[in-house]
């Protein structure tokens, strides 16, 4: 088994609006192993890009992460951390969640790297599109020159320098190694005509080109992670395989690993070796793929799968998730299992919050557990649906909720009495 390269450990980031505080990430747990890709799948607003921003501290207010750690594995960074945040150090990792925020910053780029859902928004339009990626080359060749500790937010390139160079024909920011490893990254990625293509503007790419750009620019500092936040959504069926085949060869080529966010099962099924199933800002069901895919136990995993045409039996109709997803506003949000007013299988015991538990075993996971084992928030992983303890099919309509828990209230209440007396 890989060693881990990430550990993420009871991540929570809120957001604190004027309709009240949305719980975006619910204490998230999970690991990226060596060269492996983890996939994390859900639907739109379940906290998926939310998570990803919060593992490398891209959280933007009103937002803010609230708890967790974020553990990840760099001797050389452990020894530099070690006198100063002793507790931010265990052996050769380093919780990036205690250092300073220059640190952090600092670790984007050389250590995790992102790809954005919209290439478009994500690059500059006035700007070359060789030139941004030869200035995200620059920054990291700077980055490498100065220790850690004495990099400044612009590595090196201060208000002095940027109006010389607006000025000085040549003094620039940029130098000609980093243009031309720049058009070497565009070719690795597969853009004809690198020379080129590298002197036009973003909006002269199309979306397949525009996305293998932002690719190249996630590599340019040769990262040991890289988040891929929906790298295909605006694509056509054809170039997203495009895109999916060189983000696999990428990754074998590298040995970098790879955390792909996306809700098309499709793609988890092609690019994975584990996954994470995320509902209402938590993760409902995690493990290797085939055991996810091949037996799931949270009822939201089965509706997922359920929802994916059978092209070998195209006839059935296909099973849709009734209800949407929460707005993951606090005070709207019970102490139970999230999914179960949209669950067909929602008993008395829903209405508590599970823990996560190993489906082999059916007992809790204490959170040291190794995450590769497959396992699950639902009480599904005890013991079978039982009919008699199904909620009515209307619990959670407010008048039929305030009826049966004020029943439940007063036998409570009864059976004190009755202890009493």
């Amino acid at each position: 088994m890989a060693d881990e390269l990430l550990r993420v450990r009871d991540l929570s980031t809120r957001f604190f609006t004027e309709e009240g505080q949305i719980n975006a990430v619910e204490s998230v747990d999970f690991d990226v192993r060596d060269g492996e890709v983890f996939g994390i799948v859900g639907e739109s607003g379940s906290g998926k890009s939310v998570t990803a921003l919060s593992v490398i501290d891209l959280v933007e207010s009103p937002g803010r992460i609230t708890s967790g750690e974020v553990w990840y594995r760099n001797p050389d960074l452990a020894d530099e951390v070690r006198d100063d945040d002793p507790e931010a150090v265990d052996g050769d990792y380093v919780d990036v969640r205690q250092v300073p925020e220059n640190v952090r910053r600092a670790l984007r780029g050389p250590s995790f790297a992102t790809i954005f859902q919209d290439p478009m928004s994500s690059l500059n339009p006035s700007i070359t599109v060789g030139e941004q990626i030869a200035e995200a080359v620059e920054v990291q060749r700077r980055a490498r020159s100065n220790p850690r500790s004495t990099r400044s937010r612009t590595q090196g390139f201060g208000l002095t320098d940027m109006l010389a160079s607006t000025v000085l024909p040549g003094h620039n920011y940029v130098s000609d190694e980093s243009k031309e490893r720049a058009i070497e990254l565009l070719e690795q990625v597969g853009i004809p005509d690198p020379a080129d293509r590298a002197d036009e503007y973003p909006h002269q790419f199309s979306g397949g080109m525009l996305q293998r750009a932002m690719i190249a620019q996630a590599l340019a500092g040769e990262p040991d992670l890289l988040i891929a936040d929906e790298p295909t959504t605006a694509l056509d069926v054809t170039i997203q395989a495009q895109i999916l085949d060189l983000l696999r060869d990428l990754q074998e080529e590298t040995g970098m690993s790879i955390v792909m966010i996306t809700h098309n099962l499709g793609v988890i099924a092609r690019m994975c070796d584990r996954v994470g199933v995320m509902y209402a800002g938590e993760i409902v069901e995690r493990g290797e793929l085939e055991d996810v895919f091949d037996h799931p136990v949270h009822p939201y995993t089965q509706g997922l799968l359920g929802s994916i045409p059978d092209l070998d039996d195209p006839a059935p109709r296909l099973q849709p998730i009734e209800g949407n997803v929460p707005d993951l506003i606090d005070s709207e949000m019970d102490d139970r299992c999230y999914f179960a007013d949209r669950c067909p299988k929602a008993m008395e015991e829903c209405l508590s919050h599970p823990p996560e538990f190993d489906v082999e075993t059916g007992e809790p996971r204490d959170e040291k557990t190794a995450a590769g084992e497959h396992g699950v928030r639902c009480v599904l992983a005890q013991q079978e649906f039982d009919p008699s303890r199904a909620l009515p099919e209307d619990y959670f309509e407010s008048d039929a909720r305030r009826t049966s828990e004020g029943a439940r209230d007063a036998a409570a209440e009864d059976e004190e009495v009755s202890a009493d007396d």
